[in-house]
C-alpha cells in the first residue's frame, strides 16, 4: 500500500521519478514548441541551457534527461512539438553555505547584508536551499524582505534589501532612474594596465562571437555603457602580474564590469566566461571543473566584490553609503601577492 501510495505522489503531476533519481534531484520541465520539432535532443538541449556546449548537453542527457513517464532520452532523439523533456538533476548549492548572513547596516526601512561569494540571491532551478532569500527568511522570521537590487552569483560584497513597499519603491526607483546611486566595486585582474585612471564608453550588447546566450561583449549600435576604473596596487606572482582595481558604474549593464575590463586587456582574475577559455563557464555551470580549468582561473569564482553602495536614505532623504570590506578570500589571494618596487614594472 505504502508503495503504491508514493507512486501516485510521484505521478500526481504526470511525472515520474525515475528508478536510481535521489530525493534531492532537481526537476526541470523543457516543454518543446512547435517550431523545434524534428530538432536532435542534444541540440535542441543546448538551445535550451544558457550556459552548456553541445558535448555537455550529450553528457547531461546521458545521465539526466528522461520522458515524464520515467524512461530514458538519447541524445539522437528528434523531439516532438509540445513533448515534455525532464532533466533530473543534483543541486549545485554551495559547499559550506552560511547559516546566517553578516549584516552591514539595518534601520526600519532597509537592510543590507554582506553576501558572500557562490550563493545565489533567488533559488533557481540548481540553487535552491543555500541562496540569500532563504537564509535570510530563517535569520530573520518577523521580516518581509525584498530584494532592490542583484548581484552575480559568484560576486561578493553589498546587497540591499527593504523592510517595507515604500521602501522599496522609494530606492528601486533611483536604480532605475540611475539617480544619485554610486555603485563601487574591488576586482583583481590579470596584467598591469598603463594607466592609473581610465574611463571605458564602450556600448555592450549580446555577445556576437559565443555559443553562450548569457554572454554580453562590445556591440556597435549596442547600449551606451560607461565605467570608471582606477588602479589602486599592482602586484606580482614569478612573472605575471596582477592589479587591484576600483571600479565605478555609470550605466546598469549586465556584466558590464567583466566585460569592459576584459575589452580594455586586463580580464578579471577567475572569470570563467570572460578569461581564458570560455569553454570553462559550461564546465563550471555543471560544477565539473577540471584541475587544468582550476590552474587556469587560479581562484574558483571570478574576484570581484561590491564594495560600496551609496543612496538617498528612502525616509528622509539623506545620503547613505554602506560598505562591505573586501571577501576574505580575494583578500587572502592579493595578500599573498608580492609587491614589488615601481621600478620593476
Amino acid at each position: 500500500m505504502e508503495r503504491r501510495e508514493a507512486r501516485f505522489r510521484a505521478r500526481k503531476d504526470g511525472i515520474e521519478r525515475p528508478e536510481g533519481i535521489g530525493e534531492e534531484a532537481v526537476q526541470r520541465v523543457l516543454r518543446v514548441p512547435p517550431e523545434l520539432a524534428g530538432m536532435r535532443l542534444d541540440r535542441f538541449l543546448q538551445g535550451q541551457l544558457r550556459a552548456t556546449s553541445r558535448t555537455r548537453s550529450q553528457a547531461i542527457i546521458d545521465v539526466c534527461a528522461f520522458r515524464p513517464d520515467g524512461r530514458p532520452l538519447k541524445k539522437n532523439h528528434r523531439v516532438q512539438a509540445d513533448e515534455r523533456v525532464i532533466l533530473w538533476r543534483d543541486p549545485l548549492d554551495a559547499e559550506g553555505a552560511p547559516e546566517t548572513l553578516t549584516i552591514v547596516y539595518q534601520d526600519e526601512d532597509i537592510l543590507a547584508v554582506q553576501k558572500p561569494p557562490n550563493v545565489a540571491v533567488h533559488p533557481t532551478a540548481r540553487h535552491h536551499r543555500a541562496t540569500v532569500s532563504r537564509i535570510l527568511e530563517d535569520q530573520l522570521p518577523d521580516d518581509r524582505l525584498t530584494l532592490i537590487h542583484r548581484l552575480d552569483r559568484e560576486t561578493s560584497g553589498v546587497l540591499l534589501l527593504a523592510r517595507t513597499r515604500a521602501a522599496d519603491r522609494a530606492v528601486k526607483i533611483q536604480f532605475e532612474e540611475r539617480k544619485n546611486v554610486d555603485k563601487r566595486y574591488l576586482a583583481i585582474v590579470w596584467g598591469h594596465p598603463p594607466w592609473d585612471r581610465q574611463r571605458c564608453d564602450l556600448p555592450l550588447g549580446p555577445a556576437t562571437d559565443t555559443i553562450y546566450r548569457v554572454k554580453m561583449g562590445v556591440v556597435e549600435g549596442g547600449l551606451p555603457s560607461a565605467t570608471s576604473f582606477e588602479v589602486l596596487g599592482r602586484r606580482w606572482r614569478g612573472d605575471r602580474a596582477y592589479a587591484l582595481v576600483g571600479c565605478e558604474l555609470h550605466t546598469g549593464r549586465q556584466h558590464q564590469i567583466r566585460v569592459h575590463l576584459r575589452a580594455l586587456g586586463f580580464p578579471i582574475v577567475g572569470d570563467k566566461l570572460y578569461g581564458p577559455d570560455e569553454a570553462i563557464f559550461a564546465r563550471g555551470a555543471d560544477d565539473q571543473l577540471t584541475e587544468e580549468d582550476l590552474a587556469r582561473l587560479e581562484l574558483p569564482r571570478h574576484a570581484l566584490h561590491a564594495l560600496s553602495l551609496t543612496i538617498d536614505h528612502p525616509r528622509d532623504g539623506r545620503r547613505l553609503t554602506i560598505e562591505a570590506p573586501l571577501a576574505p578570500d580575494l583578500a587572502t589571494f592579493w595578500k599573498g601577492l608580492e609587491e614589488r618596487p615601481s621600478t620593476d614594472r
